[in-house]
């Protein structure tokens, strides 16, 4: 088992937990319901990827390859850029802080981590991506 992987999904899906409960209770004070719902994306989208990032440091122990460890990387600095942008747009929000537009822009980036993560996953469990 890839210890260093499960250990950073308990990490995270416990910081997942508790940003999710200061968006309930906390963030809904602070800002409008649009930016709340931006935040709360961020959670899920951490949340799920803490879940595949715990399934890749268990997969680790009967399938142990490059493309298993990539996926793992890929899930952390998905949520990184994706949820990680994302709180820090509510954060700006909150705050009433100009500027920051390159902040958008992030948000897809992990997005794009978290496929290529999901791609690294099937590949390396011994999927194939190719036409018959």
């Amino acid at each position: 088992m890839h210890k260093g992987y499960l250990k950073t999904a308990a990490l995270l899906g416990a910081l997942s937990v508790l940003l999710g409960a200061f968006a309930a209770h906390g963030l809904r004070k602070m800002v409008e319901e649009h930016t709340v719902a931006i935040f709360e994306t961020g959670v899920r989208y951490q949340f799920y990827h803490v879940f595949a990032l715990a399934m890749v440091a268990i997969l680790y122990k009967d399938i142990s390859n490059q493309l298993i460890v990539r996926a793992g990387l890929f899930f952390i600095i998905g949520i990184f850029f994706f949820s990680g942008s994302l709180y820090l747009l509510t954060i700006k929000v909150a705050m009433g802080i100009s500027g920051l537009n390159w902040l958008g822009p992030i948000t897809p980036i992990g997005g794009l981590f978290f496929i290529v993560g999901w791609l690294c996953l099937f590949m390396g469990i011994g999927g194939k991506l190719a036409a018959k």
